[in-house]
């Protein structure tokens, strides 16, 4: 791929590393792609204590009686369906990074995963994703909505700001979106 698994898992063990900064980082992921990003956490930067919350309801709550709310790890790795079904637990940290892959899932902000996501306190966001939007700019606001709520907290602003159909000049839209 591009590179983007790597590049993340980078910026957390730089910052347990060099920044004294360990966590916790909640990662969330598809579900195909938990084992890899586990894989890459060991390989990678061994340093870091990666977990990850997935399995029965059972395995659930015994993982995070006894991981997860002790809190001796950096990141939690998890997949986007976990994260919707165990979010009162998610809601009890105050994460240092959250981390969403493939974040064109929370595109839609009326989605279930993108309204349980904005209710996650965290000092800092990350989107990763390789796929372009392709529908239309609300997608973005969304996914800046997402990083910076405070700034991009009204769509309908952000709409009649960037809408090429109120312009008289595709320059115009550029020139909005350099200023």
């Amino acid at each position: 791929g591009l590179g983007k698994t790597l590049q993340t898992i980078s910026l957390l063990g730089y910052l347990k590393v060099f920044r004294d900064a360990a966590g916790p980082h909640l990662v969330i992921v598809p579900k195909s792609t938990l084992a890899n990003w586990m894989t890459e956490f060991k390989r990678w930067c061994p340093t870091i204590n990666a977990v990850c919350l997935i399995g029965s309801r059972d395995e659930r709550v015994a993982f995070i009686r006894d991981v997860m709310l002790p809190g001796e790890w950096d990141a939690c790795v998890t997949s986007y369906e976990m994260c919707i079904r165990e979010k009162s637990v998610f809601k009890k940290f105050s994460w240092r990074y959250v981390v969403i892959d493939e974040a064109h899932r929370i595109k839609n902000e009326k989605s279930k995963l993108s309204e349980m996501v904005r209710e996650i306190r965290s000092q800092n966001r990350l989107l990763l994703t390789g796929t372009p939007l392709q529908n239309n700019l609300h997608e973005l606001w969304a996914l800046l909505n997402f990083l910076l709520p405070d700034v991009f907290s009204s769509a309908e602003d952000f709409d009649a700001w960037f809408n090429s159909n109120n312009l008289v000049e595709e320059k115009q839209l550029v020139e909005r979106l350099h200023s």
